[in-house]
């Protein structure tokens, strides 16, 4: 119960908030969503979260929670309650056959075709509704379900832990292979504290893939898995852009694979293509971006979107975060710096690549925010607006 002189349409919408994020691994490709009932004295009397498998939408769960209580409450939910029929039917049908007298929520669905229709509907029943609180906490829940939903492409983040002067590794031995540095990792030893590197589990958990250069499997021989030990709908993908194939089959990538993990290749060698296939590892050819021979990152954004793939990571090398940068396929950051400086001509930079011409070509956040995660901060912000055209 809300106590006296507290904003109770904040409390029980931050609750909702918090619903949602029990979806994360278990809801995509449908966005995360929860749903709190309130009744007249300020009581929760039922609350839901959608997951993917149990069908059930938060609103409908948290109506068949409160049972009869549901009639003349409040529902405070972080997204629209929708109004076509999908795997399920219009929850406002449900919402309004409960009895529910007012709907407090976050934001419209960003789907543009159904944008607006849930309100009305409620609206034309005689319920109250209001709409724009936390919505900004609410649009970052879900930047990936409306990505996916506006474009049919995934959102992409950039990842990568580095120094303040912008190094993700000391000089490598091999200075040919920039890229197989991972970010941040232990290549020369760990750059972000402990506490960066756990949340780094739980970005990984938010997110449906993880993509990297094969040179960064060749180098530091990682897992590419989440860690977290939440429940997953689906293992999160396992992505390698490898243009020749060169993954090693006794890597720990391949000892692990249970068809989870796919590599995008340019030119594929048959018999190396089938003792991966015998390992578990998918495989999918495209086409080169350019004259390096590198896989096209966009056509590799399509082929993941119709796997229902609405979210990737990107944790590459140099060369990774360059052409993820140029591309234009990045929508979106998140930059762990620790509060140190390792200088030198050979210390690997976050992105190799030719570099933008001009101050005016630059890759430029359009927003951002800070974090604290124990002696280091991260920087998370947005290229372009998932919401926007």
């Amino acid at each position: 119960m809300i106590e006296p002189g507290q904003n109770s349409d904040d409390s029980f919408l931050r609750r909702a908030l918090q619903l949602a994020e029990k979806g994360f691994g278990l809801a995509s490709p449908n966005p995360h969503v929860g749903a709190v009932l309130v009744n007249a004295a300020g009581e929760i009397v039922g609350e839901g979260f959608h997951t993917y498998e149990r069908l059930k939408h938060a609103e409908v769960i948290a109506i068949e929670n409160a049972g009869g209580k549901a009639d003349g409450a409040t529902l405070y939910i972080n997204l629209e309650p929708c109004s076509h029929q999908g795997r399920t039917g219009p929850c406002v049908e449900a919402v309004i056959a409960a009895g529910v007298k007012r709907v407090v929520a976050c934001m419209p669905d960003p789907n543009p075709t159904v944008s607006g229709r849930g309100f009305a509907r409620l609206r034309q029943a005689g319920i109250q509704v209001t709409s724009g609180l936390l919505e900004e906490e609410a649009r970052s829940l879900n930047d990936a379900f409306a990505k996916y939903i506006r474009y049919r492409l995934p959102l992409v983040t950039l990842k990568a832990g580095m120094t303040l002067d912008g190094k993700i590794a000391p000089p490598p031995e091999d200075l040919a292979s920039t890229d197989g540095i991972a970010a941040g990792g232990p290549t020369g030893g760990w750059i972000t504290s402990d506490e960066a590197r756990a949340h780094v589990q739980q970005l990984r958990h938010q997110h449906d893939a993880i993509l990297v250069g094969v040179g960064t499997v060749i180098a530091d021989n990682p897992l590419l898995t989440d860690r977290t030990g939440l429940p997953r709908r689906r293992p999160l993908l396992r992505v390698i852009m490898d243009s020749h194939l060169r993954l090693p089959l006794q890597s720990r990538v391949a000892q692990t694979a249970k068809d989870d993990v796919l590599i995008f290749c340019s030119f594929a060698e048959e018999k190396k293509k089938q003792q991966l296939i015998d390992h578990g590892i998918q495989i999918e050819q495209v086409a080169p971006a350019g004259i390096d021979g590198r896989p096209d990152l966009q056509a590799i954004c399509r082929r993941l979107a119709k796997r229902e793939i609405t979210s990737i990571m990107i944790e590459g090398g140099a060369l990774v975060n360059w052409t993820a940068l140029a591309s234009g396929a990045a929508d979106k950051i998140f930059f762990y710096y620790a509060p140190k400086i390792l200088a030198g001509t050979g210390s690997v930079p976050f992105a190799a690549g030719t570099g933008f011409r001009k101050m005016s070509e630059a890759a430029h956040l359009k927003s951002f925010r800070l974090h604290r995660f124990g002696e280091d901060f991260a920087v998370e912000g947005y290229f372009r607006d998932p919401y926007l055209d």
